[in-house]
């Protein structure tokens, strides 16, 4: 298979999985880690802590899992600030988990297991941006995770554009997590 083709069909594989969605009742929402500032969540992932709220308020989730170690320039972890965003919306601060080691989305996962497997945690709904989904649950997968997929329903990739470049994004991520011989549907 041509590359062009892979890279086609890995982009409509992406784009079909983004609209997979779940609110099975699991014991955690394994929130994966994006970008911050000083201190406050960019928009991405700040919806994605959004909407890890409001599983956890829905009962579908009873413990949230936030991921993400401290980036260039930051003095706090993503996964702190998400914390602390949490507990100001209403979370309780004993239903937060935390990793902060890791910087990368395979890293985010193998950091949840471990503290998964510590606290006997077995079920999870992965959280994160819709086209980011497939590449997460595979890694997630990769790592023993049973999870199923919840997307935030809120997006800061509101025009085509910038929907395009981040599927584009994706699709050349995804390529780089899965060899051409693992292509699975």
């Amino acid at each position: 298979m041509s590359f062009i083709a892979y890279f086609t069909f890995n982009t409509i594989r992406i784009y079909n999985y983004s609209k997979q969605y779940s609110e099975e009742k699991s014991d955690v929402a394994i929130v994966l880690g994006a970008a911050i500032n000083n201190g406050v969540p960019f928009p991405v992932f700040r919806e994605r802590i959004n909407h890890s709220i409001y599983l956890y308020k829905k009962g579908v989730v009873e413990k949230i899992f936030y991921t993400g170690g401290i980036g260039k320039g930051q003095i706090q972890s993503e996964s702190e600030v998400a914390k602390s965003y949490a507990i100001n919306k209403g979370v309780k601060k004993e239903d937060i988990l935390i990793e902060e080691k890791s910087k990368y989305t395979v890293e985010n996962l193998s950091e949840a297991k471990k503290i998964m497997e510590s606290l006997n945690l077995t079920s999870a709904l992965l959280v994160t941006d819709p086209f980011h989904m497939k590449r997460g649950v595979m890694l997630a997968k990769n790592n023993d995770i049973h999870c199923n997929p919840s997307p935030t329903k809120t997006s800061m990739y509101k025009s085509k554009l910038p929907k395009f470049m981040q599927l584009m994004y994706e699709s050349f991520f995804f390529r780089l997590s899965e060899p051409m011989s693992l292509i699975d549907n």
